[in-house]
């Protein structure tokens, strides 16, 4: 029973950490399993924050109760197409765990999706160099990163480490327009941040690209066909949607030729098990729901 409860504890800690929030009582439970502190990682002039302590804590937990399909305890039977890692992820890594096997779902194209991710919000680019570090030693190979500060950490990662670029799932989202861009203005911000972000990384692609949701209906239009056209000039080999609602999902369906591999939205045992129909609205166009 003891050993249920922290396999519970180590499992939705992993996953708040994805979507980008832990509730106080699971990074309390989190810091003492890992007995991490700030305090205890000044040495290097690195100050371990809390959601670094939280991401690598998840990953300790889980590795320490090798626990092979985590998602089992999160999706029906049959949800997962494959429990096997990218095939890319087999090359040589610097991770201690480098064959320890992530959760996938295939989407489109044969493109592996690694649902067990790293998410960088909020952290600075050190802060995010350490937290891939971590992930890498635990055999996660997704990492969920903003352009800015995240991605800068992204790229001084791919620049400084011995590992592949093929072994790893880079997954980032384009920037929201400012209220009041044209839909034309909209349309060569994303493609700008397109050439930007594939510049600074160092990289011909990128393995995700996500599109923000957003009150202007034209604005979603426009920037999901600059995203279509990045996929099918190779610059990424899936593009989804972060936070879309039903009535943002019908707006961007009048007009798409590609449809988003999936939705990336908050979801916790709380919300039920399909929030507010959004699950079964996914379902309707064939767009998975990923939180």
């Amino acid at each position: 029973m003891a050993l249920d409860i922290i396999r519970i504890v180590a499992l939705i800690s992993g996953l708040h950490f994805t979507v980008g929030f832990q509730s106080p009582t699971l990074q309390r439970h989190s810091l003492r399993i890992s007995s991490l502190s700030a305090a205890n990682n000044k040495d290097d002039g690195f100050s371990l924050d809390r959601r670094s302590a939280i991401a690598t804590t998840s990953a300790a937990v889980l590795t320490s109760l090798s626990i092979t399909n985590p998602a089992n305890a999160f999706f029906p039977v049959g949800a997962i197409a494959s429990s096997n890692r990218p095939k890319s992820a087999s090359k040589k890594s610097s991770g201690n765990n480098s064959n320890r096997m992530i959760p996938t779902w295939q989407l489109d194209g044969g493109v592996e999706f690694p649902i067990l991710a790293l998410n960088t919000a909020g952290l600075s680019t050190a802060e995010t160099l350490r937290a891939i570090d971590y992930a890498q030693n635990e055999g996660l190979t997704h990492i969920d990163f903003h352009p800015g500060k995240e991605r800068d950490g992204v790229a001084q990662f791919l620049k400084d480490s011995k590992v592949d670029r093929d072994s790893l799932f880079l997954n980032t989202k384009i920037r929201k327009p400012a209220p009041g861009t044209s839909p034309e203005d909209a349309a060569k911000l994303a493609r700008d941040q397109i050439e930007e972000d594939l510049q600074v990384l160092g990289v011909k692609y990128v393995d995700m690209l996500m599109l923000r949701d957003t009150p202007d209906q034209k604005n979603i239009q426009a920037q999901w066909k600059v995203l279509e056209e990045a996929l099918a000039a190779g610059k990424t080999r899936s593009v989804g949607i972060i936070n879309y609602c039903p009535s943002g999902l019908e707006t961007l369906m009048e007009t798409a030729k590609v449809v988003p591999a999936l939705n990336y939205i908050m979801c916790h045992v709380g919300m039920g098990p399909d929030i507010q129909g959004l699950r079964t609205k996914n379902e309707k166009y064939g767009i998975r729901t990923f939180a």
